[in-house]
């Protein structure tokens, strides 16, 4: 008898015990889960499939697969607020898998090493308008022309990037890494052309003959508050700030800086002050650490560089020197109210951090277009009531975030090109859920996550250096091992290892498996060792 690593294997036919009858009511069925990671990603991009990729060692072929759905992966796995590994499974058992820290690792070896986007080879001879060369624009550029289309872009600032470049400061994300994966796309024929700000759109495509256009135009405008200010009184908004420091002349906001607002802009603010010299940055917040929007990776960043919270106050006035704020209490629905105490605080300047709006003077004119609160509505298809004219990223509602803005870019452009051909584009119908449930979790040993490595603190407030690091090698490999597979199979053989009557056969390394049901009694018993919910069991058909 032949000696097998998993099973004994009869020959078929070489005995009647080995064929089933027929008192099966439930049979085995191979199925492709949706990854919960996959499902919470706002670029949609295939995680589990490009980590399958990286773990094998093809980290060429894994960045391939990554940039099918997203270009700038460098970008992303430095400011993405990485939703993906809030939703891992893996944090039933340890910790999440470090998603993001793997396309970090994957971008950053694409730059190094020169890898490119192959150019399609069929030519649609279509035009596209891109109004703004921020992460929406840039994102349905790319897969305008992947999918043989010519875009512009027109963008009214100097340089790409949008708020990534005017928002996002140098230590979160390099200049050069944003520079590297902007010319990738270039490369590919996309032309972009600088100061060159559209002020009327339908004019725009008429003169240029462009097909369709996509409107992502980021929110560079600050909200404004009242609040009384004294004439001497240094008051400047967060949006200004941040854009003037890719300028020759850095902005001058003395010793003690107080900056309004709770969200992320407000912390890039105050670290910003902090490395130009501030000796004290205070951040003034209307709530609790647990109602503010900002990310608490980034708030624990802050406070170990030496920021300062002042929870629960609103600034009342500002003068010379000095501005007043009074405290606050939550009631009982978590909103905020005055108590009438107040407070002194010094101050050299005050930075307003309460966020931003959406230029949208270019579409005066535009007929069939609605606006409802500051955005362009627009309809399943990323297209507004204007035929041909779609709109994405901050000019849509949505959460604004890079990674938004770049699974909008490219949702947009699959419905330009449906546009343009005369058709609708339908995307795939999604997969049942790979819930945690549906996992043998105790198939899967613990294994720690990678923790990525910081700047030194003497130098991350006194230099614009890159404060998180990316992995090496070995770290991003093990990260990559680290992923459950969730709800596809991955070819671990033990379903071949458990069944009592040798029904499984093995389609060779990459093909995975299929059910002999002359065999299969029905017992389940694959299923319930499956490790990844790969396997499920559906009704006998009568």
């Amino acid at each position: 008898m032949m000696d097998h690593d998993f099973a004994v294997t009869l020959d078929v036919g070489s005995s009647l015990a080995n064929h089933t009858g027929s008192w099966r009511t439930f049979r085995p069925e191979y199925v492709h889960r949706l990854p919960p990671c996959n499902h919470a990603c706002p670029a949609g991009e295939d995680i589990q499939g490009w980590l399958s990729l990286a773990e094998a060692g093809d980290y060429e072929g894994a960045w391939r697969a990554l940039t099918r759905n997203n270009p700038l992966p460098a970008v992303m796995g430095r400011v993405c607020y990485h939703p993906c590994e809030t939703a891992c499974n893996r944090a039933g058992i340890d910790a999440s898998v470090g998603i993001n820290s793997v396309e970090r690792f994957l971008g950053d070896m694409a730059i190094a090493k020169g890898w490119a986007f192959a150019p399609p080879t069929a030519k649609s001879g279509k035009k596209v308008l891109v109004v703004g060369a921020g992460p929406a624009g840039l994102s349905a550029a790319y897969h305008l022309a992947m999918l043989g289309h010519s875009p512009t872009i027109k963008e009214a600032g100097p340089a790409p990037g949008g708020m990534m470049r005017f928002g996002i400061p140098k230590y979160r994300l390099p200049r050069e890494t944003l520079d590297a994966e902007v010319a990738r796309i270039v490369a590919l024929g996309v032309a972009i052309e600088y100061d060159c700000k559209v002020s009327d759109l339908r004019a725009t495509m008429r003169e240029g003959g462009f097909d369709a256009a996509f409107l992502a135009v980021g929110a560079h405008i600050a909200k404004r508050a009242y609040i009384p200010a004294g004439e001497a009184a240094k008051v400047l908004d967060a949006v200004q700030v941040l854009a003037s420091m890719e300028g020759e002349d850095r902005p001058l906001l003395g010793r003690r800086v107080v900056v309004y607002g709770g969200g992320n802009t407000a912390l890039d603010v105050a670290r910003t002050a902090k490395r130009l010299g501030a000796e004290e940055a205070i951040i003034v917040y209307r709530r609790t650490r647990e109602k503010m929007p900002a990310h608490d990776f980034e708030l624990e960043e802050a406070l170990e560089e030496g920021v300062m919270m002042k929870w629960l106050s609103t600034i009342k006035n500002v003068e010379a020197g000095s501005l007043t704020v009074e405290k606050m209490v939550l009631d009982e629905k978590g909103f905020p109210q005055p108590t009438g105490e107040l407070e002194t605080l010094e101050a050299d300047s005050v930075v307003l951090a309460l966020g931003q709006d959406v230029d949208l003077s270019l579409l005066n004119g535009v007929e069939g277009l609605k606006i409802e609160k500051g955005v362009v509505q627009v309809g399943a298809n990323m297209m507004t009531g204007a035929a041909g004219v779609f709109a994405g990223g901050d000019m849509a509602p949505s959460e604004r975030t890079v990674t938004v803005a770049v699974g909008h870019g490219k949702k947009a452009a699959r419905n330009i090109d449906a546009f343009l051909r005369g058709e609708v584009y339908a995307p795939a119908p999604k997969h049942e859920l790979a819930s945690f449930e549906k996992l043998n979790a105790w198939y899967y040993g613990e294994a720690p996550k990678t923790v990525r490595p910081t700047l030194e603190l003497a130098r991350r407030s006194s230099t614009f250096e890159e404060v998180v690091a990316g992995l090496d090698e070995s770290n991003a490999l093990y990260e990559a091992r680290r992923c459950l597979s969730c709800g596809n199979c991955f070819e671990c053989d033990n379903c071949y290892g458990v069944c009592p009557d040798n029904a499984v056969i093995k389609l060779g390394p990459g093909n995975g498996f299929k059910f002999n049901y002359d065999f299969c009694k029905g017992c389940g018993v694959c299923a319930s060792e499956c490790p990844c919910g790969a396997i499920r069991m559906e009704p006998e058909e009568i």
